[in-house]
């Protein structure tokens, strides 16, 4: 009797879990576009996959009793670059679609109102227009590239944001931008801002093409970057000398203040 008692428990406990119902989130920012969704049928051949969908918590009044059906944004007064969450509702045993869940992701649409950069080594930039919160990467072009020297968080809305970030200048021109880049992974830049630093060039100990068996001196204090003879990064950094006494013996590639320059380790 107890066994059959036993039985009959995990059968109801196993007709629960098969008929238990599950939940898929997507949340992101509202950009003026709809969702559309793959709605299987249910496991029990009757009927669809989902039962009910929430837009911020509302329940949706889109006809979701389809294979297929859209849900229309456009109907919550939601403004551009609002939070939304949709929380659809299906029954476990089946799994609904996001046929286009990029549409909630954030794009990059900023528009430069000004970019400006002082003499002190700060730079300040102005956007108008952005939709949803990415980050703003600001970058140097030295040493024959351009290099990210900071990330700022940008605000997301499509009114006038401020933004600024202290910046190292190099010996001579120098040459900054910002810019974002979104799912598409396609970048989106400022125009280019330059200063004319005057200040004495930099220079480094034992100098170009000289042997080295412990350290490298810089005459002022740099950001630097050394690359072994095969072009990896062995070491990155800011300061006026440099430890070499582990490296191995051989060719290395210095980068610094404005100039890449190479040294031998004995």
């Amino acid at each position: 009797m107890k066994k059959f008692i036993l039985y009959i428990i995990f059968i109801f406990i196993g007709t629960l879990t098969v008929f238990a119902d599950d939940e898929l989130t997507v949340t992101g920012i509202y950009q003026g576009e709809n969702l559309y969704i793959m709605n299987p049928f249910a496991p029990s051949g009757v009927g669809f996959c989902i039962f009910e969908v929430l837009i911020n918590g509302q329940t949706s009044t889109d006809e979701i009793a389809s294979s297929a059906f859209e849900i229309d944004l456009s109907i919550y007064n939601f403004k551009l670059g609002d939070p939304v969450e949709v929380v659809i509702k299906h029954r476990d045993g089946c799994t609904p679609q996001v046929l286009n869940p990029e549409v909630l992701l954030p794009k990059s649409t900023f528009n430069i109102e000004s970019i400006t950069l002082n003499k002190t080594g700060k730079l300040n930039w102005i956007t108008s227009g952005e939709v949803g919160s990415l980050p703003f990467y600001v970058e140097q072009f030295k040493w024959n590239k351009w290099v990210r020297i900071a990330t700022i968080n940008g605000v997301g809305t499509p009114g006038i944001n401020n933004y600024s970030t202290a910046v190292k200048f190099v010996t001579g021109t120098n040459k900054f931008r910002v810019k974002q880049v979104d799912y598409t992974n396609s970048a989106r830049y400022s125009n280019v801002v330059e200063y004319r630093n005057l200040a004495t060039e930099i220079t480094f100990k034992p100098g170009n093409g000289l042997k080295t068996s412990n350290s490298i001196k810089f005459s002022a204090p740099t950001d630097y970057e050394i690359y072994n003879y095969y072009g990896q990064l062995i070491k990155k950094g800011y300061g006026s000398e440099v430890d070499v006494s582990s490296y191995s013996s051989g060719t290395y590639f210095l980068n610094y203040d404005n100039k890449t320059e190479t040294f031998e380790k004995k």
